[in-house]
């Protein structure tokens, strides 16, 4: 008799990494190859369905102020795919736990005793401010880094006062639509207006385009040189690291 739970498939829960295919992961790779069925991200390459030739592809984007597939409907359809035996791929950017979702669709999975395999990608919040030379944290310059989401699930955002004070780098994701009233609570909250910033927007790809500027004058670089999402917001003294040349598409702009 087949035990309960035998006919099921897996799920891999994969980071493709913050842009460039070639940052994909050799274990990502392997289990691209595996696959019966892709659901991939709107912001993932697609040259890194290459690596999965005999599977079946299913877009499942979200995007902000973009028609976006909804949540609930991708756990779903993990769900039942699984259970049919299939091993699936769901393909996300950067690192799937690090404003992915993935923790509510690991959770989902685990909950409807489906097999679950996270395999980590690369930060878009340590690889995009490195391709410009900026390391998010420099013994002389940052003691941490703090990641953050520009806006919370509910709508709101964080708050940006105690993040001021923490003196840490800090990396914002998903924050450009909100970057004035990012930067004015932060001086509010007493950050240093002549404080080191950047906007990075498509980081490590080839439509790569940056900003470097202070505090006081990133939201009218960003809007001057006409960034949007997506894009990683980085403020802090380790900006000033940034190499001034030899970087496409960088801009320059000084207080």
């Amino acid at each position: 008799m087949k035990s309960e739970g035998a006919d099921r498939g897996k799920v891999f829960l994969i980071g493709a990494g913050p842009g460039d295919p070639e940052l994909l992961t050799l274990k990502a790779v392997r289990a691209l190859a595996q696959a019966d069925v892709v659901l991939i991200d709107d912001l993932v390459d697609r040259r890194v369905l290459e690596f999965a030739p005999r599977a079946r592809v299913i877009a499942v984007g979200k995007r902000g102020g973009c028609k976006s597939t909804p949540q609930a409907f991708i756990e779903r359809l993990m769900v039942r795919l699984a259970r049919r035996g299939k091993i699936v791929a769901r393909v996300k950017g950067g690192d799937p736990f690090v404003f992915g979702r993935g923790g509510e669709e690991a959770l989902t999975l685990a909950q409807a005793g489906i097999a679950c395999e996270v395999i980590p990608g690369i930060t878009a919040g340590i690889s995009v401010p490195a391709v410009l030379g900026i390391p998010v944290t420099h013994r002389d310059f940052a003691h941490g880094v703090t990641f953050v989401t520009g806006h919370t699930h509910a709508g709101g955002g964080p708050d940006w006062a105690a993040l001021a004070r923490t003196d840490t780098t800090l990396v914002i994701y998903m924050g450009m639509k909100r970057l004035p009233d990012i930067t004015t609570a932060l001086r509010a909250a007493g950050m240093p207006a002549e404080t080191p910033a950047a906007a990075i927007q498509h980081g490590t790809t080839e439509r790569q385009r940056s900003v470097i500027a202070t505090l006081a004058t990133l939201a009218d670089a960003a809007r001057d040189a006409e960034l949007g999402s997506p894009a990683l917001i980085i403020i802090g003294r380790v900006v000033s690291l940034a190499r001034q040349v030899g970087q496409a598409g960088l801009r320059r702009r000084t207080a």
